[in-house]
């Protein structure tokens, strides 16, 4: 039996889905509308019921940096020949494992060099900084020690009280938000994770707030750190849908962290906050919301009353007390602009600081400039601002686990669909773009996928010398594979040096999620030189088959599986791709096998247990799970809740599995090998624990969390990190 049980997030969105559908279906003809985006306003803050103008005025993020401007572009690459009727297939051999245990040298030049080789992070059992842990992607530490058995306690569901007596294995917890679907990254003696508001770490910002945050824990106890905050988009779901939060794992290099907001916004963060004293820039004395004050209510009215008299009334002063600013002693009102805008300078909290507030739509709302004295709050040091600067348009939510090699900052745009799921606001906006990581200065940028963008683009770059050339691999939300040359580029543009259809030709995209054709969301894994990634859906369009793909990265041009063409009388000619299918059989379309093909094999099903039939458990299903692979073992899982054990090198030209495993409940993340055991969550909180090895097919034990694990395990330094819907544990083996 299959469990049919949508999560709320799930249902959600499948009530808007549904919503999206009709509304198109009982729109007859006309064409839909796109919903404007959000104005540029260079603000961090504007929250659910916020005014845009406050933003506006106030400036919120402090200034975006300035930009090298580039026209986005489609690099042309070299298309591959039709076959003759008598030309076989190409086929290439996988690697043995002993033919590349390193990667060729790094002939490339960088900025600078790389503080750690991904081998050292791989191997050492130390921090892991990044999704994946280093530009490979591929989850598997090299950590020692680690416990195969635990026990979280009990949590009571009213108070949140901690019962640890029968815990077992818990070094620590921390409060996440709600819902958390960002995973764990641990860096000099920190843990960072993406989550939403629900925990309310800062005080001017109760629980009931709906934000994206970072939040940073320390690594010995667990303790609180501070947290960068990022208020709703006031376009609302179509760019920034409710309760979601930071959905990707930041890159932490020194002192230095980036990550993607759900504002669409690339940022640069000082990881020591404002504990070392200093605020850091180009970005400082960022502004900050401390709270609102409903104008028709009864402290609203009171609030402009007094302000009108040059006195902040006792409404706003316990508006103020309630959200950590308390004021001690006298406090000076000034008007800026009367009936709307003034300062209040005094002593709040035992700092002396001047507060703006302003008056805005329907509320009073009273912001402060972040400084040194601010320790729970994050210190940016510069911003790129994607909607802004490059007039993208994020489907639902921005979500790229950026990655860089050297000076270079790679970053998936998240550019996509609008509410409609059929029109694409900004098709010339790039998906892939470079940045100087260190000023936030645009390099280059690409839009291969053009219009071809089925809904949105979630998926994160991996980077690697491959064939001795530097190249960065983006997955576009076309349902290609992008390679570029990992440099800075020439005149704005990126050197495109292969693609990759990840699709069936004949395959077919139907809204909903109906269809056969699907997008990457998962994260291309490199290993042995090689290149791994599985397609599927944004979860809510539900189970479906899937693709899994070995790929030889050395070639160039189009190295898809197959061309499509059109038959011309005797002949054929090759058509450009096309959106909503590649291949129509009735338009005297066919596809033929590319001799350029960089396929080594692929896994959609195989017959397991050998009875001619292909079962349920025998097929690869959609994914939006990374792969893991050591010791060419893969372990994969689906959206389904199977758990795919494959062999890296498959054999003469066809995938190798094992066995798969039926979790009985969905998968959204990724499985963790490391130390001779791999660890995979699933959305009913349990994490099954396998024994490493090709005939473990059962796991040896199950343990639940408590809650939903819509992430992946993560180990560092002699520990596991799991973070739940809305605690991250860490769990580590107890002295004996």
């Amino acid at each position: 039996m299959r469990k049919n049980e949508l999560s709320a997030f799930s249902m959600i969105v499948a009530a808007f889905v549904l919503g999206s559908i009709t509304a198109a279906a009982t729109s007859g003809c006309k064409p839909p509308t796109a919903v404007p985006r959000a104005a540029s306003d260079n603000a961090t803050s504007d929250n659910a019921t916020a005014q845009s103008d406050v933003a506006a005025s106030e400036n919120v993020t402090g200034d975006n940096i300035t930009t090298v401007s580039a026209t986005a572009s489609e690099t042309p690459i070299a298309a591959a020949t039709e076959p003759a009727a008598s030309e076989p297939e190409a086929t290439i051999a996988a690697k043995p494992a002993d033919e590349s245990a390193k990667p060729a040298e790094d002939t490339a030049t960088t900025l600078v060099s790389e503080a750690s080789s991904p081998e050292d992070v791989l191997s050492s059992g130390g921090d892991w900084p990044q999704w994946g842990g280093s530009r490979f992607k591929n989850n598997t530490p090299g950590v020692t020690g680690l416990p195969q058995e635990w026990n979280i306690g009990k949590f009571d569901r009213r108070s949140g009280e901690w019962d640890k007596s029968k815990a077992e294995n818990i070094a620590w917890y921390a409060n996440l938000g709600s819902q958390t679907y960002g995973n764990p990254v641990v860096a000099d003696g920190q843990v960072y994770v993406g989550t939403n508001n629900g925990a309310g770490h800062l005080k001017r910002y109760p629980p009931q707030v709906d934000l994206g945050c970072l939040l940073a824990f320390s690594e010995k106890d667990g303790s609180f750190l501070w947290q960068h905050s990022s208020e709703k988009l006031i376009t609302g779901r179509v760019h920034d849908w409710p309760l979601q939060g930071i959905c990707c794992a930041p890159l932490v290099e020194g002192k230095r962290l980036w990550f993607v907001t759900n504002r669409g916004e690339v940022r640069c963060l000082d990881t020591e906050g404002y504990y070392d004293g200093e605020d850091d820039g180009p970005v400082t004395a960022e502004t900050a919301r401390i709270t609102d004050i409903a104008l028709a209510s009864d402290a609203g009215k009171a609030a402009m009353a007094g302000l009108g008299e040059g006195t902040l009334s006792d409404s706003v002063l316990e508006a103020l007390e309630n959200a950590g600013e308390t004021s001690e002693g006298d406090v000076t009102v000034e008007t800026v602009t009367a009936g709307s805008a003034w300062t209040a300078t005094g002593n709040f909290n035992g700092v002396d600081r001047t507060l703006s507030i302003k008056k805005a739509g329907p509320n009073v709302s009273i912001f402060k400039k972040l400084g040194i004295h601010d320790k729970r709050d994050a210190d940016t040091i510069w911003i790129f601002n994607m909607m802004d600067q490059l007039n993208t348009s994020q489907h639902n939510m921005c979500s790229c686990s950026v990655t860089s090699y050297g000076d270079y900052l790679f970053v998936n745009t998240s550019n996509g669909l609008d509410e409609s799921h059929i029109n694409l606001p900004s098709p010339d906006a790039p998906t892939f773009i470079c940045l100087n990581k260190n000023t936030g200065e645009l390099l280059w940028q690409d839009s291969s996928p053009g219009t071809n963008i089925l809904h949105g683009q979630w998926s994160s770059p991996a980077v690697a010398v491959l064939g001795g050339v530097p190249q960065v691999l983006f997955a576009g939300g076309d349902g290609w594979l992008y390679s570029f040359k990992a440099d800075g580029g020439q005149d704005g543009k990126g050197e495109l040096l292969w693609k990759f259809d990840a699709n069936p030709k004949e395959s077919k995209w139907v809204l909903g999620g109906e269809g056969t054709r699907n997008n990457i969301i998962a994260t291309p894994v490199i290993y042995n030189d090689l290149v791994y990634v599985a397609v599927g859906q944004d979860p809510e369009h539900g189970e479906g088959e899937g693709h899994f793909w070995c790929i030889d990265p050395t070639k160039r041009g189009n190295v898809s599986p197959q061309l499509a063409m059109k038959v011309e009388g005797e002949g054929r000619v090759e058509i450009p791709h096309k959106r909503i299918q590649a291949v129509e059989a009735e338009k005297g379309e066919i596809a033929v096998d590319n001799p350029n093909s960089a396929a080594l094999w692929h896994y959609s099903m195989s017959d397991i247990n050998e009875d001619g039939e292909i079962d349920f458990e025998e097929e690869m299903h959609r994914t939006i799970g990374t792969a893991a692979i050591k010791d060419d073992l893969i372990y994969v899982t689906d959206f389904s809740g199977l758990l795919h054990c494959l062999d890296a090198r498959g054999e003469n030209g066809q995938a190798k599995v094992y066995f798969t495993y039926d979790m009985l409940a969905q998968s959204w993340g990724s499985p963790l090998i490391a130390d001779g055991h791999v660890y995979v969550g699933d959305e009913d909180g349990d994490v099954a624990v396998f024994q490493f090895g090709s005939q473990y097919n059962e796991p040896m034990d199950e343990i639940n969390m408590g809650s939903s694990v819509y992430s992946t395990p993560i180990a560092a330094n002699g520990r596991i990190y799991i973070s739940t819907k809305d605690k991250l544990f860490a769990i580590e083996a107890e002295e004996k």
